[in-house]
């Protein structure tokens, strides 16, 4: 069994990486007010010392620990490492991402670390502390030196019995969005001080920006930090953040559910039906990354950090042969012909190259970066017909593998020069030369040829990890999605293709939980049974052009092996909706559907939109008799 510690959005994230498993474990906070929407895990909630949580560990059979706690809960963090040191169990840490610390911020250790001499020669002294309703107690002492502090503290009963009893003399409850310095606040939050707190010039409540600083805990993204320090700054609100503690242990880190998802696998081979594998786009940034590495520093690591389209780091296990590095693609349980390939990374510093193209047949990528040119070599193919990422004749690396080689090596170089000896002297730069072996023989085996990719493989990927693929146990995965989306009680259901799609959808339904966006992958119609059965009141179907004129065909699974664009029946949608000779004649030279958009006029599109939108409802409402469907057309 695995135990989660959560309390937090990396909590929930947690939870949706492991149910996707099918099997149970546990999910532990400490008020248990958290509230999570979950089918297979088990709530235990309540403060365990190290004897609990032990014993707790021991009769059920605890093989991993997750703590994905808040980073300032230092005592349990205490606690799960001395249980695990104890019980020799693996534990990983599911971290926060943190953006670099700003020089420009005030930051400090402790709050005694306070300057409470500079708050003090300003005319009106006030702390806006939004560092939870325990540091009321530990800032008593700027109250005490003639400090206003306002807390922000969360809107719970718990939070609140706390403050009541740290301020026993009279406890003020005040509305946040009547004070004119702080930040905005929502329903989950509350602003108190002290009664007997004299009020401030300019306003019952209101106060001078020049007199106001903000404390803040080093919270990352998920708690809010960067958007509350533009606020603050664009109020002139001067900042002091408490640097998050170090967390005890030797825990495995991980920073989004990918990372988890692939450490759980690695740990616990079982636990997981189906394991994931990673995309060409993942293996090139990683063996890229290793090979201008070892040019620069001599180093070989066993793995390198590879940040991903979705902001979370993962390590990818490299190798290294003669003059290159290279990383051996696992697709996991994929049924990928790329499975086992090589994508090697071959660097030649400038004096290597002497100034010319290292190879007759490579060509650059063109990523911009100051020092790397990175070029795709033998076994790559290019594009060779429009309509794909880039024009024919570009190497057939797509958009988002280009935008990580250029992130990841822009870090990797930022890194070297931040921490590189003087002596070392400056990098004169050099070329990575990307390659396949074998790479034009794969592919005669994927539907490059049929894209007009020749020459090789595409290095490809969106999200950079291949999600493994097995029609019963995809479809079993959307079961469980769909079950907690309505155990989170959404009032509706918004299923989509993939991570693209899920991104424009939720810039449509801001207010709808996490839990109510579900994949669907390619199986159209087993989800929208599936939430017929679970009795989802209202759907909202988001899909691109590419499946949209399948379904409207009525393929209710739009997977490319078994159904590829029927151009003849495309022609007719198009005669339907009074689309011109001129496009309908064009239909021949398409590569991929979404060629289309740029072959109809606004006011056509709009038609054909109407169109296909109505073919597709009439294959997609009888299988969701009781329900209110929406379809809405993506454009990408």
């Amino acid at each position: 069994m695995i135990l989660v510690f959560g309390g937090t959005t990396e909590g929930r994230r947690a939870v949706k990486a492991l149910e996707a498993a099918g099997r149970p474990y546990f999910y532990s906070t400490k008020t248990g007010e958290q509230e999570v929407a979950m089918v297979h895990g088990i709530r235990t909630d309540g403060a365990m010392n190290v004897d609990e949580m032990g014993d707790f560990c021991r009769r059920n059979d605890i093989r991993l620990i997750v703590d994905a706690a808040h980073p300032f809960a230092s005592r349990l963090h205490s606690t799960i490492a001395d249980v695990a040191s104890e019980k020799g169990l693996p534990v990983v840490r599911f971290e926060r991402i943190y953006p670099p610390r700003d020089p420009d911020i005030t930051w400090i250790d402790d709050f005694r670390d306070i300057p409470v001499e500079e708050l003090l020669r300003q005319p009106r002294p006030t702390l806006l502390a939004t560092t939870g309703v325990q540091s009321i107690a530990r800032l008593r002492w700027l109250e005490e030196r003639g400090i206003r502090v306002l807390y922000r503290i969360l809107n719970r009963e718990s939070s609140l019995h706390i403050a009541r009893q740290t301020i026993p003399d009279g406890l003020r409850v005040m509305d946040g969005e009547a004070l004119s310095f702080p930040l905005p606040t929502t329903e989950e939050y509350l602003w108190v001080s002290r009664n007997y707190s004299p009020p401030l010039e300019g306003g019952a409540e209101g106060g001078s920006a020049d007199s106001t600083f903000l404390l803040l805990k080093e919270s990352g993204l998920s708690g809010g930090f960067p958007e509350k320090v533009r606020y603050a700054r664009s109020r002139g609100i001067r900042i002091i953040a408490l640097k998050r503690p170090p967390i005890p242990g030797a825990s495995t880190t991980v920073d989004g559910e990918y990372g988890l998802r692939r450490m759980v696998e690695r740990i616990l081979p079982d636990f997981f039906p189906l394991h994931t594998g990673l995309t060409t786009g993942t293996c090139a940034t990683a063996a890229a990354m290793a090979a201008t590495l070892r040019l620069l520093t001599g180093e070989q690591p066993e793995e390198v950090p590879v940040r991903l389209p979705n902001g979370e780091t993962i390590p990818v296990p490299v190798q290294y042969g003669d003059d290159n590095a290279y990383v051996v693609k696992d697709a996991g349980n994929d049924p990928d012909v790329t499975h086992g390939i090589e994508v090697r990374a071959t660097p030649l510093s400038s004096q290597d190259k002497g100034g010319k193209v290292p190879c007759a047949s490579a060509l650059s990528l063109h990523l911009g970066l100051p020092g790397i040119e990175v070029y795709a070599g033998e076994g790559i193919g290019r594009f060779t017909l429009p309509g794909l990422d880039f024009p024919p004749g570009e190497p057939a690396v797509n958009r988002v593998p280009r935008e990580m080689l250029r992130e990841n090596l822009t870090r990797l170089l930022q890194d070297y020069y931040n921490t590189s000896a003087p002596d070392q002297g400056a990098f004169e730069g050099c070329c990575i030369i990307l390659s396949v072996p074998n790479g034009e023989t794969i592919a005669r085996r994927t539907f490059n040829p049929r894209l007009g990719i020749e020459g090789g493989i595409s290095i490809i990927g969106v999200s950079g990890i291949v999600m493994p693929y097995s029609e019963e146990a995809f479809i079993q995965s959307i079961r469980r999605c769909m079950t907690v989306a309505r155990a989170s009680g959404s009032p509706r259901i918004v299923i989509g293709s993939g991570m693209k799609s899920e991104q424009q959808l939720r810039r449509l339904y801001p207010d709808l939980p996490p839990q109510a966006f579900v994949e669907y992958g390619n199986y159209i119609g087993e989800t929208l049974k599936i939430a017929h059965e679970l009795h989802a009141p209202a759907v909202t179907l988001g899909i691109m052009i590419g499946k949209a004129v399948k379904l409207a065909q009525g393929h209710l699974d739009t997977h490319s092996r078994r159904d590829t664009m029927d151009r003849s029946f495309v022609a007719r949608l198009l005669r339907e909706a009074d689309c011109s000779s001129e496009a309908i004649g064009r239909i021949e030279t398409l590569t991929v559907a979404r060629e289309l958009w740029d072959i109809l006029s606004p006011t056509e599109a709009q038609r054909f939109s109407e169109v296909v939108v109505a073919h597709c409802r009439r294959h997609c409402a009888p299988l969701l008799p009781d329900g209110e469907l929406t379809i809405l057309l993506i454009r990408s």
